[in-house]
């Protein structure tokens, strides 16, 4: 699923109010200045700051 392009326009990151860019391919939201990485679950961009992968804290797959 993809997130709407209205939707996208006005998403700041809740961290730092920094601009973003969505990785489609990923299903990721990234915000350009702190780096934090949202997850976008069936299309919808989850953005929590307790939900975000940090910089440097990059998930283990098993």
């Amino acid at each position: 699923m993809t997130v709407d392009p209205e939707l996208l326009e006005i998403l700041v990151c809740p961290n730092d109010r920094g601009d973003i860019d969505y990785l489609s391919e990923e299903q990721v939201i990234v915000c350009r200045m702190c780096g934090y990485r949202y997850p976008v679950r069936d299309g919808i961009p989850v953005m929590l700051i307790d939900q975000a992968e940090k910089p440097g804290t990059k998930k283990k797959r098993r």
